[in-house]
């Protein structure tokens, strides 16, 4: 479907609207940390800047509010970590569904849009991307409109012939596909996550599956819906990228340990997740 500062230097995330494929040819990305330690020598299409493709409309991961700048966890945190690398970020707006097919193609250096590394999807994903180091812990989350459907508290609740709405290339559009759709469940695919939401709000649908956390940020502007039940899939997210960039790779996972270590990523964590116990795997040293 999907993943949002103390003690780094703050980086502009210039947004520009997806376009054709970069024609150019990769050019030095750097070789130094902006906090002084010893990273690998990496290249990304453009000097100096990491271009970074996400779907920019899964809150509370990656949105842009109107007329404003890319936010939410996956921005922020990439953004620190490329300040860690020297870079500047660059955001290109791509489907979620075409997205790793676009950066194995080159068009992009990386990919931050809440993306599961984990699990028979992260396997056939793994299959054209290379993922990251993990950076995030998440589950799936059941939606249903309690003012059209109160009836409905889980998925056991549902029935044959009713339809439940899921984003294209997702996990939870697997989970559904092989939990759901055995006992007659339709599934009904959207290219963004918030159109299975409208459509649940409509009533159009009988509930979404879709990312907890991402889920969470959805209702709470969607008076009548809410999320009635969490699945634990494990999932863990990663970023991903082409895979003959394996440099990129190895300095972008060193400067995801600085941001864990100096307390950035539980900045940034506690900002988005407001409440939620940060686990033990990103503390700070």
């Amino acid at each position: 479907m999907r993943s949002r500062l103390v003690g780094i230097v703050a980086v502009l995330a210039v947004f520009g609207l997806i376009a054709a494929a970069c024609g150019e040819e990769p050019s030095g990305g750097g070789g130094g940390s902006g906090s002084g330690s010893a990273t690998p020598s990496f290249t990304t299409l453009k000097e100096g800047v990491l271009t970074v493709g996400s779907c920019l409309d899964y809150k509370p991961f990656e949105s842009v509010p109107p007329g404003g700048q890319p936010t939410g966890f996956d921005v922020e945190l990439t953004e620190a970590i490329a300040g860690k690398l020297g870079l500047t970020v660059e955001w290109r707006k791509q489907n979620f569904n075409t997205i790793f097919t676009a950066v194995s193609q080159g068009q992009f250096d990386m990919v931050a849009a809440a993306v599961t590394a984990t699990g028979k999807v992260g396997k056939e994903r793994a299959q054209t991307v290379d993922f990251s180091d993990f950076y995030y812990n998440s589950e799936q989350g059941f939606t249903v409109n309690t003012e059209k459907t109160p009836e409905i508290a889980s998925v056991d609740d549902l029935k044959s012939g009713d339809v439940v709405g899921v984003q294209l290339g997702t996990t939870g559009e697997q989970w559904a596909k092989d939990n759901l759709a055995p006992k007659g469940i339709q599934i009904k695919g959207y290219t963004a996550a918030p159109q299975a939401f409208t459509d649940l709000e409509a009533g159009n649908v009988a509930g979404v599956i879709n990312d907890a956390p991402s889920s969470a940020a959805e209702v709470e502007s969607r008076p009548g819906l809410k999320v009635v039940q969490q699945i634990d899939t494990n999932e863990k997210y990663a970023f991903a990228f082409a895979k003959d960039n394996t440099a990129l790779v190895d300095a972008w996972n060193d400067g995801l340990k600085e941001v864990i270590a100096d307390g950035t990523y539980a900045t940034i964590f506690a900002k988005y997740f407001p409440g939620v116990q940060l686990p033990p795997e990103f503390q700070p040293a």
